[in-house]
């Protein structure tokens, strides 16, 4: 569920919804959500002063608030 979430709003955001890519992580304590994105997209995935991406760790974390698990993304150029 988390994968099609960030999938989502990250393949809204870019200009090759083609190239994003997530790569979940699962341990017992936490997920780790791995996002890739196209050459030259990073920026809109970041946004300025990195507000768009807190604004998706903050959807992905109340979206996944009942699992229990710790939810992290990481943006990997």
């Amino acid at each position: 569920m988390e994968k099609d979430l960030v999938e989502y709003i990250a393949k809204s955001l870019v200009d090759a919804p083609d190239a994003v890519q997530v790569t979940v992580i699962d341990s017992e304590s936490s997920v780790v959500l791995e996002l890739r994105v196209g050459e030259g997209d990073l920026g809109k995935v970041i946004g300025k002063h990195g507000r768009i991406a807190r604004a998706i760790r903050t959807v992905l974390q109340a979206a996944t608030a009942k699992s229990g698990k710790r939810t992290i993304l990481e943006i990997l150029d």
